[in-house]
C-alpha cells in the first residue's frame, strides 16, 4: 500500500428544507423584515441572507424553507435558529419547532495521490468517464449513496451525501479501492534545481 498522507475533507455547502408546518405573509414579512428580497413575478419565495452563519434561506408562503451556504450540520442549525429568532423579532409569529431535513452535502477532496482514471474507468462499476468531454471521472457509489467527481490529481468533489459521515465514509472507501486496483501513484516531488 501507499505512504498513506492524511487526505483533506471540506463541506463546502450543505442544501437543507425547513419545513414550519404554517403559512407564512411573505407581503407582511417584506414590509417588516429588513435586508429581504420578495418579487413574486420573479420567483414565488422570499429571499434573506444571513451574513453569520453566511447562508441563504429561500422562504416560502408554504412555510417551507430551503436553506444552503452552511459548511457544518452544527452551522446549519445555528443558521435556521437565527433565521427563526430573526423572523421573530420583526413580529412574524412562528409557531413550532422547525424541522430540518438534509437534502444534499456537497464536499471536496484531496486524496495526494495521482490517479490513473483510464485504468479506474476501466476497473469501477457504476462510472461515466469521457475525457474528451469533461476531465473527471464519474463515479456513481451504492454505499453510502454518492457521487464523486475524481480527477487525475486526486482531487474530488463528492455530492449527493445527507450526513457528514457519509462524505468520509466515502472518501475513504474510493481511496481504499483505487489502491486495491492499483490505480494510485505517489505524487512525485520536484526536483530542486540548483541555479
Amino acid at each position: 500500500m501507499l505512504p498513506y498522507r492524511s487526505i483533506i475533507m471540506n463541506i463546502e455547502n450543505i442544501v437543507a428544507t425547513v419545513t414550519l408546518e404554517q403559512t407564512l405573509d411573505l407581503y407582511a414579512m417584506e414590509r417588516s423584515v429588513p435586508n429581504v428580497e420578495y418579487d413574486p413575478d420573479q420567483f414565488p419565495g422570499l429571499i434573506y441572507r444571513l451574513e453569520s452563519p453566511k447562508v441563504t434561506s429561500l422562504i416560502f408562503k408554504s412555510g417551507k424553507m430551503v436553506v444552503t451556504g452552511a459548511k457544518s450540520t452544527e452551522e446549519l442549525i445555528k443558521a435556521v435558529k437565527r433565521i427563526i429568532k430573526s423572523l421573530r423579532k420583526y413580529g412574524i409569529n412562528i409557531t413550532g419547532r422547525p424541522k430540518i431535513q438534509i437534502q444534499n452535502i456537497v464536499a471536496s477532496a484531496n486524496l495526494h495521490v495521482n490517479v490513473n482514471l483510464d485504468k479506474a474507468a476501466y476497473l469501477l462499476e457504476n462510472i461515466m468517464y469521457e475525457p474528451e468531454q469533461f476531465p473527471g471521472l464519474i463515479y456513481r457509489m451504492q454505499g453510502p449513496r454518492v457521487v464523486l467527481l475524481i480527477f487525475s490529481s486526486g482531487k474530488m468533489v463528492i455530492t449527493g451525501a445527507k450526513r457528514e459521515e457519509e462524505v468520509k465514509q466515502a472518501v475513504e472507501q474510493i481511496y481504499e479501492r483505487l489502491v486495491k486496483i492499483d490505480c494510485v501513484k505517489p505524487i512525485e516531488e520536484e526536483e530542486e534545481i540548483e541555479l
